[in-house]
């Protein structure tokens, strides 16, 4: 951890009190090794584990170099998955909360049409996955004229997935003066290739190896021999009720062994949530948003979900399955022992999958510590304890976003694009009432019939109540607090 702060940095006021709202207080490795760079408008491209805090290290500087006045986006950020993607955008949002920058998320399986009508309106940031980018692209939906910075978030995984096609052709359409920002947990061959392909002159940053991040102290590694299939449901519970974690996550490798899973801990009784590919989108954005809140101990998860997860007290991560793939047991591991927090990765492996175990332990660098399944006597012995806990209702976190929320009021104006006002009139005329200035006015979203202001610093009920009798480019507005 560094000494450093992030008012060391040239950075404005604007974004220095948003970091302070959000709780962050000193950056972590990734951000001071990249964040000077990055102002300074050089290519990077930075290895760096799951968990290391490299949303804020891009996030932070295209914040800070966004012009508030450009109509058009300045920044591109590519992600593998939804999840993702609409985390580094509710992160962009809060970093340049202060900036009334404005991030818009496009992925896969939403209304096309409802993206490209955000589009239309006044956008700084763009994150999306690259399929749905790319169709923005093949369609004139979206502007990449202004294009100054861009940045390839998790590229090892979109390599994984097949999207590394889809991202030359994003790079082949976006302007060649621009800032490319490169992040990958590993950095295989082909995400080299990509570098010294599309990238000028890139300096390199390495925080941690994949065995380093895997054989972090702060991550207990242990193995336990299953001799059948049909043994893991009983040796799950058994090492839920002797570990009794806090908040695990337990990983299955296809849909239908995670809905197996999720079905025989819900009938012992275990409050849990379930995360797959084939559930519909808005359903898993409702189980990750209670899992981040702690409504649940228990998320069962294929890998879609070993991305996308922004937890720091994830205690346990067990392996119901041995991932097949060696970056795979990095990234699942990496859920666990996040910002300073000692975590445990369990897996269960079956004598047919030591190959792949051999594969991993080449990989990491170390050999997974054998344990034993639990006796009956420790599970007798832990069994009121772990009880006892499931009876309790657990504490919800607190919302990394709700002290920088506070004293924030969204109102609605009825009256947008249709009669011809902009940004500059609404901030024009609230910066001019009395006990207001521009730096109270936050993130304005103006739509064709409506507009929607954030008041910030506590002023929301001021200009409610003035705006009921001060015109706007010389009409008198509806207005009135907006449903978030």
């Amino acid at each position: 951890m560094t000494t450093r702060r992030f008012n060391d940095y040239p950075l404005s006021e604007e974004i220095v009190r948003a970091l302070e709202g959000l709780g962050y207080k000193e950056p972590t490795e990734v951000q001071d090794k990249v964040i000077p760079i990055a102002l300074e408008g050089k290519d990077i491209a930075v290895k760096s584990r799951t968990g290391s805090g490299k949303t804020a290290a891009f996030g932070i500087p295209i914040c800070e170099w966004v012009q508030w006045e450009e109509n058009k986006p300045q920044a591109l950020v590519l992600t593998p998955t939804r999840e993702l993607a609409l985390q580094v955008n509710e992160d962009m949002t809060n970093i340049g909360r202060f900036k009334r920058i404005k991030s818009a998320a496009v992925f896969g399986k939403e209304p096309f049409s409802k993206q490209a009508a955000q589009l239309k309106q006044k956008t700084h940031i763009v994150v999306g996955t690259p399929g749905r980018v790319l169709d923005h692209i093949g369609r004139g939906t979206i502007d990449l004229e202004q294009i100054r910075y861009f940045v390839i978030d998790e590229a090892d995984e979109m390599l994984n997935m097949g999207f590394i096609e889809q991202v030359e052709k994003i790079i082949q359409a976006l302007p060649k003066d621009r800032t490319t920002l490169l992040f990958s947990a590993t950095l295989p061959k082909d995400v080299e290739k990509l570098c010294h392909k599309y990238m000028n002159d890139p300096v390199d940053i390495e925080i941690s190896s994949p065995a380093g991040a895997a054989a972090s102290n702060l991550i207990d590694h242990s193995l336990i021999a299953v001799a059948k299939d049909t043994d893991k449901p009983k040796l799950l519970r058994d090492v839920l009720v002797v570990e009794n974690p806090d908040s695990a996550i337990i990983f299955g490798r296809t849909q239908e062994q995670v809905d197996q899973i999720y079905r025989q801990l819900d009938t012992i009784g275990l409050r849990c949530g379930k995360i797959h590919g084939g559930m519909e989108q808005d359903e898993r954005f409702k189980v990750m948003n209670a899992f981040r809140k702690g409504e649940f101990r228990y998320l069962v998860a294929t890998d879609v979900a070993a991305r996308g997860i922004d937890i720091d007290n994830i205690t346990h991560v067990i392996n119901y399955d041995i991932p097949q793939d060696n970056e795979g047991y990095v990234h699942r591991s990496g859920r666990t022992g996040r910002a300073g927090k000692e975590g445990k990765a369990i897996s269960f492996a079956l004598p047919s999958e030591d190959k792949f175990l051999r594969s991993i332990e080449r990989y990491i660098g170390f050999e997974i510590v054998k344990r034993k399944a639990p006796t009956a006597d420790e599970v007798a012995l832990r069994q009121p304890s772990f009880e006892k806990k499931v009876t309790t209702e657990p504490t919800l976190k607190k919302d990394k976003n709700a002290q920088l929320n506070q004293d924030i009021m969204k109102l609605y104006f009825g009256g947008g694009k249709k009669k011809k006002l902009r940004a500059v009139d609404f901030v024009g005329t609230l910066a001019n009432l009395q006990g207001m200035s521009a730096d109270d006015i936050g993130i304005i979203t103006i739509q064709d019939l409506e507009t929607y202001v954030d008041i910030l610093n506590g002023k929301g009920k001021l200009v409610l109540e003035a705006m009921k009798t001060t015109t706007v480019k010389g009409k008198l507005l509806k207005v009135y607090v907006a449903n978030k």
